[in-house]
């Protein structure tokens, strides 16, 4: 037989660069999807932190419930992203709708991995104990801390049996550092963190993982509300924080939750994870006064 009808054998270069692009593209795809199969609620899911956090889940590949009461919102969100995502009304300081969520998450999904209790209202953004009013105490401790217990109790109900999940929750930094908020929210976010180590006491014998993570100030759906443009609010936080060069945003926060929700965090619980440039650590005091920073 001639040359010509000859099938030349690959190289072995060739075949080396074959395997390397499959081998990188399987190890690309396992990080990209580092929720794959992974069924998640994110409450307060219709904007701020919830809506990033609810959009980096799901291109990491897990099914997505968005709790809210923003409804036109949380179905917007739903409709864009698709099939994997629903959204359902809840008014999470509500346990019958809290029972409902979690119910009707397992009848479509068929399990829960991922409970993040992220709602949360502010009353204002500053002001004294002396004209705070009762009523809007109760009003941010009945959302921010009885809202999350609920969220913790039924999800921790379908996860025992399953002897696996974890249950996230937003805390803040001014449960770190004092004179950040109002006292009603500083005591709510306070009792956030206090729940979840004591929750990762309790379920971790169910293989159940709880943290937090606390950011400090942030333009969200609950800081846009109260007068300043994001812009203006951004540049003020940056002008008071430690670390330079970035402000805060909700995308970090989203990806602090999927790194503790995803198997990178798979031996961390009962942790508070501070996002706040190294804040709540440093006292620059002594380094202004001897000219060292600025």
């Amino acid at each position: 037989m001639g040359d010509s009808s000859r099938i030349a054998a690959p190289s072995t270069n060739s075949l080396t660069q074959s395997n390397f692009h499959v081998k990188t593209k399987v190890q690309c795809n396992s990080i990209l999807f580092r929720l794959e199969g992974k069924v998640a609620i994110i409450t307060g899911g219709a904007s701020g932190i919830g809506e990033s956090t609810t959009q980096l889940f799901w291109k990491n590949g897990a099914k997505v419930v968005i709790a809210d009461i923003q409804d036109e919102l949380g179905q917007a969100i739903s409709d864009k992203l698709g099939v994997n995502v629903c959204y359902i009304h809840c008014d999470i300081s509500n346990e019958e709708e809290v029972i409902n969520l979690v119910d009707t998450t397992v009848a479509k999904f068929g399990h829960l991995d991922i409970m993040y209790n992220n709602a949360g209202i502010l009353d204002r953004p500053f002001g004294s104990i002396l004209d705070t009013t009762k009523i809007d105490l109760e009003r941010v401790l009945r959302v921010n801390i009885v809202g999350s217990f609920l969220g913790a109790k039924h999800a921790t109900r379908v996860m025992v049996p399953q002897r696996k999940g974890c249950i996230l929750f937003t805390a803040s930094a001014c449960a770190s550092i004092a004179g950040l908020a109002t006292h009603s929210y500083a005591a709510s976010k306070h009792g956030i963190v206090g729940l979840s180590k004591n929750l990762a006491a309790e379920l971790g014998q169910y293989g159940i993982r709880v943290n937090c993570i606390s950011p400090s100030g942030l333009v969200t759906g609950i800081t846009s509300k109260h007068g300043a443009t994001p812009e203006e609010i951004e540049a003020h936080l940056h002008e008071l924080g430690n670390f330079k060069g970035k402000v805060l945003r909700v995308e970090d926060v989203a990806k602090a939750a999927l790194y503790l929700a995803s198997d990178d965090g798979g031996y961390v619980s009962g942790h508070n994870l501070v996002l706040d440039g190294g804040l709540s650590g440093v006292n620059p005091t002594m380094l202004k006064a001897v000219g060292l920073i600025q």
